[in-house]
Parts: C-alpha cells; sequence; structure tokens
C-alpha cells in the first residue's frame, strides 16, 4: 500500500480499532476478556429439614411447588405424564398419561396452564392446570430437558454439551434467545431440571450430584450446590439419579428429589467455603 494512503487512513484505523475493544468488553460478560479470570463459584453442602414420601414408580423429569401441592413431569415411555401430589403424604391426587410413544420432560406452570416438553419428538404440550385436560401443543428444534420460569420468560434445557438455556415467549412458546451457562469459562453441559430461585437459575447437571446456580443476565455458574450422601445407598435403585427441584416462595423452602427416589428432601443450604 502506498504511504500517502496509508497514513490518509490511519485515523480509521485507530478509530476502527477502538470500536472493536469496545464491543469485546462489552460482550465479555463472562469473564473471557484478557487478562480476567472470573472468579471460582461458591460452593454450598446441606441440610436436610425434612423428608417427605415420594412415589417410587415416578421417573421425575420436571418438579414444581404451587398453592400447597407440587406438580410433577415423569418420563419413560409409557409411564410419562403429569401429576399433582400432596407434598406431606407423596398421594397422587390427579394425573394425565401421555400417549405411550413419547418420553416425558420438564414442566413448568404458567398462569393457569402447564407446559411439558417430550425428550426427543421435538414437540410440547400445554394443559389446563386445573383439569389437566390438553389445550395445545408445539415444536422445538433438538432435545427437551427442563423447564421454568422467571415471571416474564420460560426457560428451557436442552442437555446439550454447549450448555446452552433457551428463552420462550410464555405465550406462543416460541424461542425468542439462548443463553451459554459457563463455569469459570467453560460451558456447563447436560442441564435438566430448572427451577427459579430469588432471581438465579438453579439448574440438575445430568448424572451428578450437583446444582448449578445461574446468573441469569451472563450465564455464569456463581455457586455449585453439592448434594452427595442426600439419598441413602440402601434406597437407591438403579437409574435414580438427582433431578428435581422445586421452591416454595412463600415460604422459602428447597425441595429436591430423583428419579425413581422414594423420597423429597426439603434442604437448606449452607456454604462449605
Amino acid at each position: 500500500m502506498l504511504k500517502p494512503r496509508t497514513a490518509l487512513l490511519a485515523p480509521f484505523v485507530v478509530i476502527g480499532a477502538l470500536l472493536a475493544a469496545a464491543v469485546c468488553t462489552a460482550g465479555d460478560t463472562q469473564g473471557r476478556g484478557r487478562g480476567v479470570k472470573p472468579a471460582a463459584p461458591a460452593v454450598y453442602g446441606y441440610k436436610v429439614v425434612r423428608s417427605f414420601p415420594h412415589d417410587r414408580r415416578a421417573f421425575t423429569q420436571g418438579l414444581v411447588y404451587l398453592d400447597g401441592v407440587l406438580y410433577e413431569g415423569t418420563g419413560m415411555n409409557g409411564h410419562s405424564g403429569i401429576r399433582k401430589v400432596r407434598l406431606e403424604t407423596g398421594e397422587v391426587l390427579q394425573t394425565r398419561p401421555l400417549d405411550s410413544q413419547y418420553f416425558g420432560e420438564g414442566i413448568v406452570v404458567w398462569k393457569d396452564r402447564i407446559v411439558q416438553l417430550t425428550w426427543q419428538h421435538g414437540l410440547g404440550f400445554v394443559y389446563d392446570l386445573k383439569t389437566f385436560e390438553p389445550r395445545s401443543s408445539f415444536n422445538y428444534t433438538g432435545e427437551g430437558w427442563g423447564l421454568t420460569h422467571d415471571g416474564t420468560r420460560i426457560i428451557m434445557s436442552d442437555g446439550s454439551a454447549s450448555g446452552t438455556l433457551r428463552y420462550l415467549n410464555p405465550e406462543t412458546l416460541r424461542e425468542t434467545g439462548r443463553l451459554v451457562v459457563r463455569d469459570r469459562g467453560q460451558p456447563v453441559p447436560h442441564l435438566n431440571e430448572l427451577e427459579f430461585v430469588k432471581g438465579e437459575i438453579f439448574a440438575n447437571v445430568w448424572q451428578t450430584e450437583r446444582i448449578a446456580r445461574i446468573a441469569p443476565k451472563t450465564g455464569q455458574v456463581t455457586g455449585w450446590v453439592e448434594l452427595r450422601g442426600l439419598l441413602d445407598p440402601r434406597e437407591a435403585a438403579g437409574e435414580d439419579v438427582l433431578n428435581g427441584i422445586a421452591y416454595d416462595a412463600q415460604k422459602d423452602r428447597l425441595f429436591v428429589t430423583g428419579k425413581w427416589w422414594p423420597r423429597i428432601f426439603e434442604i437448606q443450604l449452607v456454604p462449605a467455603r
């Protein structure tokens, strides 16, 4: 390039470099900028406040506490559906089975509706909260795993290796955006059942005994809840991995369970470090 032309373009090159740097800084919401090392997430243990009976036949995929009862979505072909459960006794008060071709996944209650995902069919179902009668269905790409909401949007996990959460419009159930969940810059894969707790997204991580606490604005993992030893090994029965989080906002109670677990636990989080 000729020297005069280079000199003429120099101011624009400088301005462009400054703008590029500003964009990189603005987009670096997860501590991935140069020289910035994200803080290690806090680690929490737990204290069991109380345990409640739980149906061992329930392959728990979604759990919601509302108005004194639990709503539960269950999986496995031929055993999937939604149910209403009395917390204190484990009594199943109401059920709606899914057709046996579908493997049920997470659920969320939105206003007067229950929304349920299926695993690999790319198809979700909407039910009336009171009657459990079907209202509609909707489609999505990829797999369906967990659901919750933040009061404005429905949040969906798809179990991907990229650690991606999706935001859905609660009325149309169409995707409106995505959030990548990271721990110190690394994506957190296999996010499963979700619950929105005090401004954070709590997420089971499939086949682990950990729950990630996620900042919804950045996707950064702010804490890990370690639940090793929660279920007595003598009560274990095969593929009974931890999965199921529900929150009672009125009484500030946190409940957790697992697939085919005989108990639901009310726990308090205890800082481990």
